[in-house]
């Protein structure tokens, strides 16, 4: 018989109870591909959309990032044992993800990891500060001294993108719809925080401190506002949509995109990794240590077992972590 794995399955697209562990053959990497052994993974509201169905058809078993060891590697470049992370590339949507003993992702997926954290926190890294990485420096170009606007600041992406930023030394206004998780953002290093109702062009004063560029992964329900928020030949990005999937109706360039104003997107699920978005380019190594040093408070708030990740999604979808979740294996 072949060697079996313990992963957890979306047995029907549905509520966090549709959700089980079981046992599914061991995968094997093929060229181009490694193997690792999952020591732990980050949790994601990616995965809770496509547990959710919200994303249409996707792989059986989710999960988009993972840290843990590598089991085989046929090019030969990676040793068995080397700890590495490994983000996306197709993992929990066109190929089985990382909620499993062992999973298989493209090469260039994948990052080797020197440091002294724990699987836990190394699994809390990879896809927030990658993805909020390339939306800062890749999409906005942000420069230090200039001031970004991250809106959605609260959120595990928000948190990353807040220290980035502030270790870059760009001056950051957050945004939060509760004003009791303010005390957060100021302790991250933001220089204000406003309070998001939807409108906050008009509380942003673009005369004497204009916003050079948003950081909006609220989504589609405030672009209208966020290119009003920004100053004259100001940059927006959007990366996330935690405002809803509902479209932007009757979008008008002309009377919506202020003329001179730059509108990007960035989505990590559909570039990263690939020649133009290549995880090496990436400062992984450089987080890593910042995170060990404390400099970035980016440990996972709370950590579940595998058994526990029913009540792992639903504390996910709750909103209350306030920071990144991880979920150990084995």
């Amino acid at each position: 018989m072949d060697p079996l794995m313990k992963a957890i399955v979306i047995s029907t697209y549905g509520p966090p109870e549709v959700l089980h562990i079981t046992d599914l053959p061991d995968p094997a990497p093929a060229r181009g591909e490694v193997l690792i052994r999952v020591r732990a993974f980050g949790l994601n509201h990616a995965e809770a959309y496509m547990r959710a169905g919200a994303w249409g058809e996707v792989a059986a078993v989710p999960g988009i990032e993972c840290a843990g060891v590598i089991e085989a590697d046929p090019s030969g470049r990676l040793s068995p044992g080397t700890p590495v992370v490994a983000i996306l590339g197709g993992m929990g949507r066109t190929r089985n993800g990382s909620y499993a003993e062992l999973v298989t992702v493209a090469a260039t997926n994948v990052a080797v990891v020197n440091s002294s954290l724990g699987w836990a926190e190394l699994a809390a890294v990879p896809e927030v500060y990658a993805t909020a990485w390339y939306g800062l420096f890749g999409n906005l170009g942000l420069r230090p001294g200039e001031r970004v606007l991250v809106r959605g600041a609260t959120s595990s992406l928000g948190q990353a993108a807040v220290n980035l930023a502030v270790d870059h030394g760009a001056r950051v206004l957050a945004t939060t719809r509760n004003a009791a998780h303010a005390s957060l953002l100021k302790e991250l290093g933001a220089e204000d925080v406003l309070i998001d109702d939807g409108h906050l062009a008009a509380q942003v004063d673009n005369g004497t401190t204009p916003i050079d560029a948003v950081f909006d992964l609220v989504g589609n329900n405030v672009l209208r506002d966020s290119l009003a928020t920004v100053r004259v030949r100001g940059r927006v990005c959007q990366l996330g949509f935690l405002g809803g999937f509902e479209p932007v109706r009757d979008f008008d360039p002309i009377a919506d995109l202020p003329t001179g104003v730059q509108l990007s997107f960035f989505g990590s699920a559909f570039v990263l990794g690939s020649p133009d978005f290549r995880l090496a380019d990436v400062p992984l190594e450089a987080i890593y240590a910042k995170v060990e040093s404390g400099t970035f408070p980016a440990r996972p708030v709370r950590v579940f077992r595998f058994d526990e990740i029913v009540e792992a999604h639903r504390v996910m979808e709750g909103g209350g972590a306030l920071g990144k979740m991880a979920v150990t294996v084995g």
